[in-house]
């Protein structure tokens, strides 16, 4: 197949100059596409569709309708984004999928629209996506999240900003997975993921603190103090979660890092993995 250089593209009507369509795709003249949008071959782009500028479509991608892709994207080969949810609830309502800035995702990944229960899906900025992985209806991802191949996440999953998701993992649905975790390759999610923590295997356990990833992202070396000691009083004694949120709150330094672990488990309605 000749690259979408080598062939001579063309601009819809109404498109920002700059902007390269190929002469096989297919865009719905309700969608918009920004300043130097590329389009590859035979990609199909729905209705109320919106693609930031300097974002590209490659070859074969489906954007089916009701998507926002923000600024300097990038969607690989025959990814699908915007279709309807799997759901059985699901009975045609208007809803929406969003993705940020800088979010590259890679080829046969798959993101499906939410539900009426959030009606919106969302991938934050500055996110991978690697190859087959699957966001389903109203899951909720935050910034700086990878996913690796073949993540498979079910319906109203929220991942926090810089988590780790390894490949070949599936989540269980409204499972939490915190900010700076790691969830080791292979692993079965089922329950909510601590913040600051690395968990793997199938089931899901917990290994320890993320401290190689909490270095690696400049965390200060008294915030991961707290967060082991934080770590000790939940998984390495022998109180229970009352117990040892008491304790928390009354010896540890009342970071915001130490703060949102805190809250993290008194707001867990699937229990944490331990």
């Amino acid at each position: 197949m000749e690259s979408l250089e080598s062939v001579d593209s063309l601009v819809e009507p109404g498109c920002p100059p700059e902007t390269r369509i190929h002469g096989t795709a297919i865009v719905d003249p309700r969608a918009e596409l920004d300043t130097g949008v590329s389009v590859g071959p035979y990609a199909v782009i729905g209705s109320n569709v919106y693609i930031g500028a300097g974002s590209t479509v490659g070859p074969h991608a489906f954007i089916e309708r009701n998507t926002t892709v923000g600024r300097d994207c990038r969607i690989g080969f025959s990814a699908v984004l915007g279709t309807d949810p799997q759901d059985l609830k699901y009975k045609g309502e208007r809803t929406e999928l969003v993705i940020g800035d800088h979010t590259v995702i890679r080829e046969f990944a798959t993101l499906n629209r939410g539900t009426a229960v959030l009606g919106r899906t969302r991938v934050g900025s500055d996110c991978l996506l690697m190859a087959y992985t699957h966001v389903a209806h109203d899951c909720q991802v935050g910034d700086h999240v990878i996913l690796s191949n073949a993540v498979n996440m079910a319906g109203h999953v929220q991942i926090e900003d810089w988590a780790v998701i390894g490949g070949v993992t599936p989540i269980h649905q409204f499972v939490r997975i915190g900010t700076h975790a790691f969830v080791g390759g292979g692993s079965r999610v089922a329950k909510d993921v601590p913040p600051y923590c690395r968990v793997a295997g199938s089931p899901a356990r917990l290994y320890g603190l993320n401290t190689v990833g909490l270095e690696r992202r400049g965390v200060p070396a008294e915030v991961r103090r707290e967060l082991k000691r934080a770590y000790r009083l939940f998984f390495q004694s022998k109180l229970n979660v009352s117990q040892a949120l008491e304790r928390a709150v009354a010896e540890l330094q009342p970071l915001p890092e130490v703060q949102h672990l805190l809250e993290f488990i008194r707001r867990s309605e699937r229990g944490i993995t331990i």
